[in-house]
């Protein structure tokens, strides 16, 4: 169990990708909180995490907002007594045309995907240097690299977290933090679900291995970046999409 007694929160962790890091953590040996808005599907979660005999805790809120942030870490610190792994997966997206974006369709997306994770990251930072010693996950996005027609605000946020990524690691490497970013391709999950046959099957057509990755197969990433063996590497970004971007 290479996270035994390591304590981790994820952030969106109520479903997808944040449901399969908290699972996976669990089954390492790490006692998880996830957050998210939905505390109906959160304590779903908790239960899994407590079926593998480890301690779990929700916590609701909504990682743009300071004060919310702020008390979810409290919150956990008072629960778990240490932050020694955080996962910003917290993420939402607005898809439209530039030219149809609203104001509110960038704002929203930019304040949960981008500065949620500064907010986060903060937060869990105080912690970290203080006990000089902590693993920081940001989930990113292929199309962070590569564009994406229809995303721009998605695309920027994403972008945005592989600098924030590397500027954070400099700053904090010398207290044995580490930050890197995990930059999915195309994973099944709801937000991928809802997509139509036609467009899946035309995405598939570009990955050479053929198929979609697993919200599980992330979250094995996860593990590694958060693990004694992942110690000397820092500032980076891991790519798992199945050769779609090389």
């Amino acid at each position: 169990m290479p996270l035994k007694d390591k304590v981790a929160l994820i952030t969106g962790g109520s479903q997808g990708i944040g449901r399969a890091c908290a699972l996976v953590l669990a089954e390492a040996g790490a006692d998880v909180a996830v957050g998210g808005r939905n505390l109906e599907k959160l304590n779903a979660v908790v239960q899994e995490i407590q079926s593998l005999g480890r301690r779990a805790l929700a916590l609701p809120g909504d990682v743009s907002d300071p004060a919310q942030v702020k008390a979810a870490f409290a919150e956990f610190v008072k629960r778990f007594g240490k932050l020694d792994i955080l996962v910003n997966n917290a993420g939402v997206t607005k898809d439209t045309l530039l030219l149809r974006m609203k104001v509110e369709d960038w704002d929203a997306v930019l304040n949960t995907n981008l500065k949620g994770v500064f907010l986060c990251t903060q937060e869990g930072v105080k912690i970290m240097l203080r006990q000089r010693y902590g693993r920081i996950i940001n989930i990113s996005s292929v199309v962070g690299r590569t564009g994406n027609a229809g995303q721009a605000n998605y695309v920027a946020s994403k972008a945005g977290i592989e600098g924030f990524t590397r500027s954070v690691a400099q700053e904090v490497a010398s207290r044995n933090v580490t930050v890197n970013a995990i930059a999915p391709g195309f994973i099944a999950t709801a937000m991928t679900d809802v997509l139509a046959e036609a467009v899946k099957s035309k995405l598939l057509e570009k990955i050479p291995m053929g198929r979609m990755g697993t919200d599980r197969e992330i979250a094995c990433g996860v593990k590694f970046l958060a693990s004694d063996e992942a110690g000397y590497i820092t500032g980076q970004v891991l790519h798992i999409n199945g050769g779609l971007y090389m």
